[in-house]
């Protein structure tokens, strides 16, 4: 079967790139390993931040993007997919001086509040130092995005097909791969390789990427003590000089995700994992940590009523994305922990590539 593009990996990332291909005329395929909403991989779940307090030029360019590319999806879908309820950054006030000037230096909306102001505007959430509030953040509709992404894909003719695992993937040439599954066979100008924890074994060396550590992370939603309390998203970074923080094991994220409580979890410190072998438990010592965490941070939460929940991250060691190609293969790579966000952004850059751009130096798979 003959297509201009295969996409390996159905996650938001696939998602995207399907859409933004197909959108450009492009007829496309998309192989996803399992069925549609399975809860195996980094994109499932109801909510994810929509983070915009970055200092970084590449970051806030994407940003920038994935806001007006989020709207016009929304339009295109009839689907609510941004709550903007603001995001509340706190804790490494050096690091929020410096994000603020970047935000200044483009005209993004942020200001400092005290700890005072911050913890009476609000009282679920606890405060030592001055917060960096950013109204125009929130959190994505992460669930209700990757339904939409494959509805506006659709729409313009890209075929999603699930539980359908790819078994090989052979270059031809120049402008020709052989991508192989139980059902079928197809020869593709470009294949996009998105697959997540699975990326190494997909790709089983036909690329040269930096190392991609998948790690079983373990957030948690934690019970409201009080409906009526305003939550922002919200981003936490330990202080190093700080003794009392003397428990943590990264920077916390958290969110309201409606209808489940107050998302918070650490970012990117679970235990390293082959993502076909996960256990799907907790590791006691960091869950302890992040009960202890919300005792001491989040008293308008039920410390309590913690209800962990199971994904995989994959990173690189800078945490920065790959976004790269490989003669016909383009490989989107290491999103985890901060790139949800980016989501339809990343999809016009994979698209791009597979069209013969090129993604910025940052996300160069070999630098």
């Amino acid at each position: 079967m003959n297509v201009d593009v295969v996409v390996v990996g159905g996650g938001a990332m696939g998602s995207a790139a399907a859409w933004q291909l197909a959108r450009g005329g492009t007829s496309v395929v998309l192989l996803e390993q399992f069925e549609e909403g399975h809860k195996i991989g980094a994109s499932h779940g109801a909510t994810r931040n929509f983070n915009t307090a970055y200092a970084e030029a590449d970051y806030l360019e994407l940003l920038a993007e994935s806001r007006k590319l989020w709207d016009e999806l929304a339009e295109e879908t009839g689907t609510q997919l941004l709550d903007l309820v603001g995001l509340a950054n706190h804790g490494n006030v050096a690091k929020l001086r410096t994000v603020r000037e970047a935000h200044q230096e483009r005209g993004i909306e942020s200001y400092f509040l005290s700890a005072a102001e911050a913890g009476e505007r609000w009282q679920g959430m606890a405060f030592r130092g001055d917060v960096l509030f950013v109204p125009g953040s929130g959190r994505v509709r992460a669930a209700e995005a990757l339904i939409a992404l494959r509805k506006a894909a659709e729409a313009r003719g890209a075929r999603f097909e699930y539980s359908t695992p790819v078994r090989a993937i052979r270059v031809l040439g120049a402008d020709a791969v052989l991508v192989v599954t139980d059902q079928a066979e197809y020869t593709a100008r470009r294949v996009v390789v998105t697959a997540g924890a699975w990326a190494g074994k997909v790709l089983d060396g036909l690329a040269t990427l930096p190392p991609l550590v998948v790690t079983q992370e373990q957030p948690a939603h934690f019970t409201p003590l009080d409906g009526s309390l305003d939550w922002p998203s919200f981003n936490h970074n330990p202080d190093p000089d700080d003794p009392r923080d003397d428990y943590w094991y990264s920077p916390v994220y958290g969110m309201l995700t409606p209808g489940e409580g107050i998302k918070a979890g650490w970012h990117g410190v679970g235990p390293v994992t082959d993502p076909d072998a996960r256990t799907f438990e907790p590791e006691p010592r960091q869950l302890e940590a992040l009960v202890r965490y919300a005792r001491e941070w989040l008293p308008g939460v039920d410390p309590a009523t913690a209800v962990p929940i199971s994904c995989t991250y994959t990173t690189t060691p800078t945490e920065d994305f790959v976004l790269d190609g490989f003669g016909p293969l383009v490989v989107g790579a290491g999103f985890s922990g901060h790139g949800f966000k980016f989501t339809p952004a990343i999809g016009r850059v994979l698209a791009d590539i597979a069209d013969g751009g090129v993604a910025a130096p940052r996300f160069a798979a070999v630098r």
